[in-house]
């Protein structure tokens, strides 16, 4: 069965509906604001289109004949915004944003459909790999704007953040490698 725009606005609306996402997070159909608002389209042969473009220029386009995958796509980028907005107002300091994000995401997805619940931990666990938890960054970034303020110089600044605020992953930590960017720029000048 062919999907008509107004057939998958529908169900997108409805879906939305369950987990209380603003209206303002949701795509447009067949119009194209511009500012990076997705646009979903179907062209003469049924293919949808997810389409993101930003005065003028088109970012993104991904075309499917599955609605399931339409609404996946959709889906992950509405739950993402609302679980960045739930993130906000439930903040722990000494730990990564992502952690409640990446939970809350896939709580919100996994009301809708747990096939997609799990899509979308896998692709978390792979963001993970290459950029793992840093449970520290917010209080390392905070400490850096204090000595930024009192003057201290940049490397002077990043040795006593990694210091007092460590990365747990040693080998992710440019410090433990010697790779500080602010001892290459030094070195480099």
């Amino acid at each position: 069965m062919e999907n008509s725009l107004d057939d998958i606005k529908k169900k997108v609306e409805e879906l939305a509906e369950q987990i209380n996402a603003p209206k303002f997070l949701l795509p447009t159909f067949d119009h194209v604001i511009g500012d990076a608002t997705p646009c979903i389209k179907i062209d003469r042969d049924g293919y949808m289109y997810y389409v993101i473009s930003e005065r003028g220029h088109e970012y993104e386009r991904r075309k499917t004949d599955s609605i399931d995958e339409l609404l996946y796509w959709i889906f992950a980028k509405v739950t993402f915004s609302v679980a960045c907005a739930y993130e906000l107002g439930h903040r722990i300091e000494d730990k990564d944003c992502r952690r409640i994000i990446f939970e809350k995401q896939e709580e919100l997805l996994g009301l809708l459909n747990e096939n997609w619940r799990k899509r979308e931990q896998a692709e978390h666990q792979e963001i993970l790999k290459s950029h793992p938890f840093d449970d520290l960054a917010g209080l390392r970034a905070t400490y850096w704007r204090q000595l930024r303020e009192q003057g201290y110089s940049e490397l002077e600044i990043e040795k006593s953040a990694y210091e007092k605020y460590p990365q747990k992953n040693e080998e992710k930590s440019r410090l433990a490698q010697g790779l500080s960017t602010c001892a290459v720029r030094e070195h480099n000048k």
